[in-house]
């Protein structure tokens, strides 16, 4: 929803180029050759889909899995961020933050904290639980938590493609770098649909 340029200097153009238009483009393109042939699989949505992963026959499920969770995090990931953006949440989900982490800061050293111990590829994350609680996990590789039950509220994607350009092996200084371009109106609305 906006430029490849648009979250510069946070996250430079090139590094949005290879990631929205190499990286996703390839999560979908192989996500649709796995459900060649399971029409009634395709027809249904990428969140139903990969909350059942059991329904899914075991030949693809994997395939499924990897480049279903690669779409799914990826277009969340695009939009919860935005030029312009960053700051902090306002309202219901910023008392919600605050009641089940603590201040701001404390919040997101802890979500930061999460992605840095993140071993390898992978994502971290806020979520409502099953039971209705926001918690901060850590998935690896494109696995969702979808998959376990939990609504996605917002997450950043801890792989190096989506910030080795710019920052290299310094994971912690992309983390940290991140929340300036959190589109905090996008993660509020996301909160409501998710309650």
């Amino acid at each position: 929803p906006y430029g490849y340029d648009a979250l510069e200097p946070w996250i430079n153009t090139r590094t949005m180029q290879l990631h929205h238009d190499m990286h996703h483009a390839a999560y979908v393109k192989n996500l649709n050759a796995a459900l060649e042939g399971h029409p009634d699989l395709a027809a249904k949505g990428i969140d139903a889909l990969l909350a059942d992963l059991s329904a899914v026959p075991e030949a693809i499920r994997g395939a499924v899995r990897n480049n279903g969770g690669g779409h799914a995090n990826h277009t969340m990931f695009w939009q919860i961020m935005g030029p312009n953006a960053g700051g902090q949440p306002e309202g219901e989900l910023a008392a919600a933050m605050t009641s089940a982490f603590g201040d701001f800061e404390s919040f997101k050293t802890r979500f930061n904290d999460a992605g840095g111990k993140r071993f390898g590829s992978g994502w971290v994350w806020v979520v409502l639980d099953k039971d209705g609680r926001l918690d901060i996990v850590s998935t690896p590789n494109q696995d969702t938590p979808t998959s376990d039950g939990s609504k996605v509220i917002f997450g950043n994607d801890v792989w190096e493609h989506a910030y080795y350009l710019t920052y290299e092996n310094r994971r912690p200084e992309y983390l940290k770098a991140w929340w300036n371009v959190v589109n905090w109106k996008a993660v509020a609305d996301r909160f409501a649909k998710a309650k």
